[in-house]
């Protein structure tokens, strides 16, 4: 009798034959992607006057279902960027490992050089390209945040199409609809970041993420958030919880289930 591990829950060849490889091969054509399964929803992110602030919650969605609730959608590159991914989270940690490897290399470089924010979200952007063009597209929407070549803030985006988008304020999936005018309110154009604090950034984040967890069927309250800083490089909470949470606004709300007016 074969012992060996590679025999294990096979057929024996001297009782049923020789094992036919033949039936593992497949006239198929090659399948992509079509709708992802396992999910990350929003990331936002919003420019002060001496850096960024990012932030995106910690839950992969199977579908509808809330499934895992630890899932960490937030990735530093070097002291000078945070990579904030949402969409599909397969895509996301082969992105994970392509930027690591992309870590590596440079860390072992002999240039001198360092990535930053903008290097990387062009490195990002024809890696997005690039596959959108094979047909076989990474199904995520990526903020890149953190300084630039002149140590200014910086913030831009880049989706499963390679467009590319920059902007003072941003936000990903639902919280381009719910964030985005709220961080407006902070953040009007270019023009203002210089007005705008650390704290006031941060304040404001984190009320886009409890309006978020009130409003997004596929959000949670508990989420990441990260500030990039000159002087203190890269600054990453990963297991915040939201803070003063009041459901008595649904009291108001008309239109659906048993109410009486």
């Amino acid at each position: 009798m074969n012992h060996l591990p590679q025999a294990w829950g096979r057929p024996r060849d001297d009782v049923y034959g020789a094992y036919d490889h033949s039936y593992l091969q497949s006239s198929h054509p090659q399948q992509h992607t079509q709708s992802p399964i396992v999910t990350g929803t929003s990331v936002l992110a919003v420019k002060f006057k001496d850096g960024v602030v990012i932030a995106a919650d910690n839950l992969a969605s199977y579908g509808s279902l809330a499934r895992f609730t630890d899932v960490k959608r937030l990735r530093p590159f070097n002291s000078t960027t945070v990579i904030g991914v949402g969409g599909d989270v397969s895509d996301m940690q082969y992105l994970d490992r392509m930027l690591n490897s992309l870590d590596i290399s440079e860390n072992y470089g002999s240039s001198g050089h360092a990535l930053n924010a903008k290097n990387l979200h062009t490195y990002l952007s024809k890696v997005m390209y690039k596959r959108r063009s094979d047909v076989n597209p990474l199904w995520n929407a990526i903020l890149v945040a953190g300084l630039d070549g002149d140590d200014k803030p910086f913030l831009s985006s880049v989706d499963l199409l390679g467009t590319t988008f920059s902007s003072p304020t941003l936000a990903t999936g639902f919280g381009a609809h719910l964030a985005q005018p709220l961080l407006r309110r902070l953040v009007e154009d270019e023009d203002k970041v210089e007005l705008v604090t650390r704290e006031a950034a941060v304040e404001a984040v984190k009320e886009a993420m409890k309006v978020l967890f009130y409003r997004d069927a596929r959000s949670l309250d508990k989420y990441s958030l990260a500030v990039v800083t000159k002087a203190g490089g890269v600054e990453l909470k990963e297991n915040e919880q939201l803070e003063k949470q009041s459901w008595a606004f649904a009291e108001t709300i008309r239109g659906y289930g048993t109410q009486t007016v």
